[in-house]
């Protein structure tokens, strides 16, 4: 799953698809401990995307937005660009 993806969901598609894969994951788990998990692999991947989602999620509750970050530093770009104060003259 895309991390671009995710931002392009709202918050409560961003929540069901979390107990989706929590749900997922706690099938691997009693699978794996019965001896009938075929594709270990997915484990990983169902952690990580649960991690992405996680981390979406805090970004939307707080408000951050991926495209306000360019903007910041285009104003302290501006501002090293500023001329520099002379010294006054005793």
């Amino acid at each position: 799953m895309k991390t671009a993806d995710l931002r392009a969901k709202t918050a409560d598609e961003l929540e069901q698809e979390l107990l989706n894969l929590r749900k997922e994951q706690f099938n691997f788990r009693f699978q794996k401990s019965t001896g009938q998990l075929e594709n270990t692999g997915r484990i990983r991947f169902v952690r990580r995307d649960i991690a992405k989602i996680k981390t979406v999620l805090a970004e939307v509750k707080q408000g951050k937005s991926p495209a306000a970050k360019p903007a910041k530093k285009a104003k302290a770009a501006k501002a090293d660009a500023a001329p520099k104060k002379k010294k006054a003259k005793e």
